[in-house]
């Protein structure tokens, strides 16, 4: 009889072990366009109430651009400048402010990388779903903050998604 019933709590332990493998696939949570949109939406309206006309562009995980918006008479330029910062901030899962020490060394010029403040990758719930990147502000510093104010825009509706 003890052997029937260490047999039994072994094949239970032995079917919860498995039960919790992985059946390889990994979930992942995504932006949607609308929430992309939002942040930035506000991420413009933080620039303008600054007097700055800027570039945003919001990417998801991976670098892939969700959304990009021009203020009317931001430059050009603060469209590729912009993607750069948010594709850089997503592959590091850093601000960009953060890697000027990499910006002169080999993966600091690799293609599309940009490593100058005004990129912040977006979190919830410490897990990494996109990331904002700026550009037009005659500062670095207060692209990262208008890009902040994107990512704040939105953040606890994201939080309470988790």
């Amino acid at each position: 009889m003890k052997t029937f019933f260490a047999s039994l709590m072994l094949l239970l332990f032995a079917s919860q072990s498995l039960a919790q493998e992985e059946p390889g696939l990994v979930s992942t949570k995504r932006l949607t366009m609308n929430t992309a949109l939002m942040i930035a939406q506000a991420t413009i309206a933080e620039c303008t109430k600054r007097g700055i006309q800027i570039g945003v562009t919001v990417v998801d995980r991976e670098g892939i651009v969700q959304v990009t918006l021009r203020d009317t008479i931001a430059a050009q330029i603060t469209v590729p400048i912009s993607k750069g910062k948010a594709y850089t901030a997503a592959n590091f899962n850093s601000a960009t402010s953060a890697l000027a020490d990499r910006a002169n060394s080999a993966v600091g010029r690799s293609p599309g990388l940009v490593m100058s403040p005004g990129g912040l990758p977006i979190q919830v719930s410490g897990a990494l779903v996109g990331a904002v990147g700026v550009s037009g502000a005659p500062s670095g510093i207060t692209d990262e903050e208008c890009a902040q104010a994107g990512i704040d825009a939105v953040i606890d509706d994201l939080e309470m998604a988790m």
